[in-house]
């Protein structure tokens, strides 16, 4: 098995796509907007997908946050609020707000079980820092360590319920960043007090199934790499400080944060302590390159690949779309927080 995730070039699979992936047998697939169009097309390709590799069990992902990061979108699926919603609503009213953010998130999971899609890429535990590059703004769940962690669990347990794995990010912390890593290397100077303040939201959710990294230089912590390409950083701080022992994910390793090739920044990433690379552009020259860059999945990392999915395509709490909707937006509409 490939230690990638790899996205495609659009609704349908091409041949070539079909044949690589029958090849490379890669660790599970990211969709976007690109690839979405209906329900009815969305389950056919995650049925191909499935076909190909012979897992039923199978990593098929997607960024459904809400807001402004939504890849499934309406008329064909309803619109989410942002997670900083319920953010807002904690500030007035905690136990309310871990009840909605619970609601939403099993909702999220029943959009993406139908169409067969295993894992969501929520929630986001960046702990909120004013003055900070607004990448992360309203999609994060507020700037107390405390209830970044207590919302962030309502949304794995919500997910859960509707048969979706969740996978908390941007280990060990994006709020700090004065730059969008899309587009550069953030670079982070803080203190070991301060990022005892970031880390604490990742510790508290140290079970969670699935990570993934941030590519964001910690200056207290490695001078010379981001988070993703460092090996210090993975060992001492996230698997042993932090405590998280699931699958740990690149971000993108396509982003401009990074430098040199995408094979040679995959390769990079997994000798680092990364179990698996997620390449989002669906390039072939690029996942080719990849596949020949990287050496097999490790079996821990194959382990904990299991271990993440061992719940997923299950739902285990049968409660109707409408009530959960009715509770979300009753308990926003009390506080006087618009959905």
């Amino acid at each position: 098995m490939t230690p990638a995730i790899f996205s495609l070039s659009s609704p349908k699979l091409t041949d070539a796509e079909r044949a690589f992936f029958k090849e490379a047998d890669p660790a599970g697939y990211i969709l976007f907007g690109r690839n979405i169009e209906t329900r009815e097309q969305v389950r056919a390709l995650t049925d191909d997908l499935r076909s190909i590799q012979g897992r039923e069990k199978l990593l098929i992902s997607v960024d459904q946050e809400g807001g402004r990061v939504s890849r499934m979108k309406p008329p064909e699926w309803p619109a989410y609020p942002p997670q900083g919603v319920f953010a807002q609503l904690y500030e007035v009213a905690p136990a309310s707000a871990i009840q909605a953010a619970r609601a939403n998130a099993q909702l999220l999971a029943m959009d993406l079980h139908e169409v067969g899609i295993t894992v969501d890429y929520l929630p986001l535990l960046d702990v909120r820092v004013e003055g900070a590059h607004d990448v992360i703004g309203d999609r994060a769940l507020g700037a107390e360590p405390m209830q970044v962690a207590a919302l962030g669990r309502a949304v794995l347990e919500g997910l859960t319920r509707g048969g979706v794995t969740g996978c908390v990010k941007h280990m060990p912390g994006h709020g700090r960043a004065m730059v969008d890593s899309h587009k550069d290397l953030p670079v982070v100077d803080a203190g070991e007090a301060e990022l005892d303040v970031d880390i604490a939201p990742f510790k508290r959710l140290a079970d969670a199934p699935i990570a993934m990294s941030a590519h964001i230089r910690y200056t207290t912590w490695d001078r010379d790499n981001p988070a993703t390409l460092s090996e210090k950083v993975i060992s001492e701080i996230i698997r042993s400080r932090i405590g998280f022992d699931g699958l740990l994910l690149t971000d993108d390793i396509d982003m401009e944060a990074l430098d040199g090739t995408i094979p040679e920044r995959s390769a990079r990433a997994i000798a680092a302590g990364c179990d698996v690379v997620l390449n989002c552009w669906g390039k072939m020259e690029d996942m080719e390159g990849t596949v020949k860059a990287l050496p097999a999945m490790s079996d821990a990392a194959r382990k904990r690949l299991d271990r993440a999915l061992v719940n997923a395509g299950t739902p285990t709490d049968p409660a109707p779309r409408e009530d959960l909707l009715k509770l979300r937006d009753g308990l926003l509409d009390a506080a006087g927080v618009a959905a």
